[in-house]
């Protein structure tokens, strides 16, 4: 595929601190790039460098080829969302997305079809004549994107758009976004400091942390198989457990936790199981797995997931373990000891 963008060695100083440090990577035309960190990793600093509002201190940004050293941000051919949104308030909808458009001197009927078009795209048919304070979260969020989208940018740019909305509006907008940039198949990239909304929307995700790209991969192997310790961890619920020893094919944790690992031929210093690596009542037969006892403390429910905090017998290790959606397991009761497996592929050393 085509790469739209190219960075080399991005670099960006502040007085007294470095916010992104030597960051290179590519993103393909069309493609749905995510650039997920906790707050404070570079990463909208990261994001405002590739838009032009701030000049980067090493490094070189490329879009379809050309470099963007110098380049004011409304003349690359990129456009922004902002979690904010910045609307005009003052303006309807129709005048709102049409904004852009008429800095651009084009004709009334070119504006008012590339409007119609596009507010039909993201849904708002029949909301032309409406304030934008008069809308839901949702329904502004669209708008914003409307707004950008109308003006064909080779680049959409997202700067924690859902941040603001609420839990259900967020899973909402989740998947209209990623229908909607497949269908107009403009190239997103999207920075967020949630892991739900990386791995659900991406074809590849970025893992930000103090500065520098961790990882870059496709959502399911960030999850599968993380690179580093700080992957693993961010990304995902994991038990992590600090480890003490290797004797052997076994390792042993500081908890006194002993657990088959066959060819481990370095020595790892943290070790992080998924919940949902866990086999509850393992059948006899299954081999290279390591069993436990372990004792319930709590049971988590949620709706459409449970998952069990439990003590293991010998260690007393805390581990959090994911249920499966099954019968079987529905009557399992605090202060129930059960037998546990993990199949040793499925521990992640570091």
């Amino acid at each position: 595929m085509n790469k739209i963008l190219e960075i080399k060695n991005l670099t960006k100083e502040f007085k007294g601190f470095t916010a992104v440090k030597n960051v290179s990577f590519n993103v393909d035309e069309g493609g749905f790039f995510s650039i997920l960190g906790p707050s404070g990793c570079g990463k909208t600093t990261l994001l405002r460098m590739i838009s032009g509002f701030i000049q980067e201190s090493g490094g070189e940004i490329f879009i379809r080829g050309k470099l963007m050293r110098g380049i004011p941000p409304e003349k690359r051919p990129v456009n922004i969302v902002f979690q904010s949104l910045a609307l005009f308030p003052m303006m309807n909808v129709r005048e709102n997305v049409a904004f852009g458009l008429k800095r651009q001197k084009l004709k009334k009927s070119e504006i008012d079809d590339k409007v119609s078009d596009m507010l039909a795209r993201v849904s708002l048919q029949g909301f032309e004549k409406k304030k934008v304070t008069e809308l839901s979260g949702g329904q502004r969020q669209r708008v914003a994107i409307a707004r950008s989208l109308v003006m064909k940018p080779s680049i959409l740019l997202l700067d924690e758009p859902l941040g603001a909305l609420d839990r259900k509006l967020r899973e909402h907008m989740k998947i209209e976004l990623k229908l909607l940039q497949k269908e107009l198949g403009t190239t997103f990239i999207y920075i967020t400091h949630d892991q739900s909304e990386a791995l659900v929307m991406s074809d590849k995700v970025a893992v930000m942390n103090k500065g520098r790209f961790e990882q870059i991969d496709t959502p399911r192997n960030l999850y599968k198989n993380p690179a580093t310790a700080f992957v693993a961890g961010f990304v995902g619920e994991s038990n992590r457990l600090e480890l003490k020893s290797k004797d052997g094919d076994f390792i042993t944790t500081k908890d006194g936790w002993k657990l088959k690992r066959p060819g481990l031929d370095f020595t790892p210093e943290v070790l992080y199981i998924r919940p949902e690596a866990f086999i509850l009542t393992p059948a006899k037969n299954l081999d290279n797995i390591s069993r436990f006892e372990v004792k319930i403390k709590t049971i988590l429910f949620d709706g459409s997931n449970t998952k069990v905090a439990a003590i293991e017998s010998s260690s007393g290790a805390e581990v959090l373990i994911s249920l499966p959606q099954n019968a079987r397991f529905e009557n399992l009761k605090e202060g129930d000891t059960v037998e546990v497996g993990i199949n040793y592929e499925n521990l992640k050393c570091y």
